[in-house]
């Protein structure tokens, strides 16, 4: 099953292909000259790439979909579109707040 910390790797793998991938396609789009939007376009790559790697890391650890995995990959897909508009520093900062509280 999923730790913490793999969760919060697998957050920041998609965070980082995002960065990349949306760059690739919006050069491709300034090259075809076809008008498009920035935050919309990532957070689609964010949520695309997050479902991708989800089910990569679902099927090299071979886990099965129950309803653990579920929430996890929603609150994953969740996540990474957050880290796509507002930056994976300010998410993850946020995220150990939250940490923090819980466990006091």
């Amino acid at each position: 099953m999923m730790n913490f910390e793999t969760f919060l790797l697998l957050l920041m793998i998609v965070s980082v292909l995002t960065g990349l991938v949306t760059e690739g396609i919006k050069k491709l789009l300034d090259e075809a000259k076809k008008p498009y939007r920035s935050n919309l376009l990532a957070g689609v790559v964010a949520v695309i790439l997050s479902i991708a790697v989800d089910t990569g890391y679902m099927i090299l650890t071979e886990t099965l979909m129950n309803e653990k995995m579920a929430v996890i990959l929603i609150a994953l897909v969740l996540l990474s579109w957050l880290c796509a508009m507002v930056g994976y520093d300010k998410v993850i900062q946020a995220i150990s707040q939250f940490k923090v509280h819980t466990s006091e």
